[in-house]
C-alpha cells in the first residue's frame, strides 16, 4: 500500500468515519426521581428477555454538549470543581470529550410496553439512548484492588 504510517492512519480513519453511524434506540425520560427509558417502537422487540436481569448497562449520548468546541476539550477539573486537579477527559467522566458517549449501570425496576424503568442514570431528560446491554457478572465483574485518584475519594 505504500505511504507513511500517518497517511495510513488518516485513510483508515476516513474509511471508518464513512460507515460509522449511530441510531438512537430511545430517549431518557426524567420526572423528578422517576427515570424511564422510552424505547422507540421499532426497537421494542430488542427488550425481550431483559426482564430476566437485575441490571443493565445503558449507553447514551451527551447531546447537549455536542459542539466542535466541547468535543475539543481534552482536560477538565473533574466534577467542575477547580479544587480537583486538571485531568484528561479519558481519566474522568466529564460530559465533554471527543466522542460524547456516556455509560451508566442501572438497576432495572420494571419493563412495560417498551418502557424500561430504572433506579437512576447520569443522563439529562431527553438524552438519546444508543444501546442497552444486560449486566452479566461473569463478563462485567467487579474488579478487586481498584485504585482511584484522591479527588474521587471524598
Amino acid at each position: 500500500m505504500g505511504g507513511t504510517a500517518g497517511g495510513e492512519e488518516a485513510m483508515d480513519q476516513k474509511d471508518t468515519e464513512a460507515f460509522l453511524k449511530l441510531y438512537p434506540v430511545g430517549r431518557v425520560d426524567r420526572k423528578g426521581k422517576t427515570v424511564k427509558l422510552r424505547i422507540h417502537e421499532k426497537y421494542r422487540d430488542a427488550l425481550k428477555g431483559l426482564d430476566g436481569f437485575s441490571h443493565a448497562i445503558v449507553l447514551y449520548w451527551f447531546d447537549r454538549n455536542d459542539t466542535p468546541e466541547k468535543r475539543n476539550i481534552l482536560q477538565v477539573h473533574p466534577r467542575g470543581n477547580k479544587k480537583n486537579p486538571l485531568t484528561g477527559v479519558f481519566a474522568c467522566r466529564a460530559p465533554v470529550r471527543p466522542n460524547l458517549i456516556a455509560v451508566s449501570l442501572c438497576k432495572i425496576l420494571g419493563i412495560e410496553g417498551g418502557v424500561l424503568s430504572v433506579d437512576k442514570i447520569d443522563a439529562l431528560d431527553g438524552s438519546p439512548i444508543l444501546d442497552i446491554k444486560p449486566y452479566i457478572p461473569s463478563i462485567d465483574f467487579e474488579a478487586r484492588g481498584v485504585r482511584v485518584p484522591d479527588w474521587l475519594k471524598g
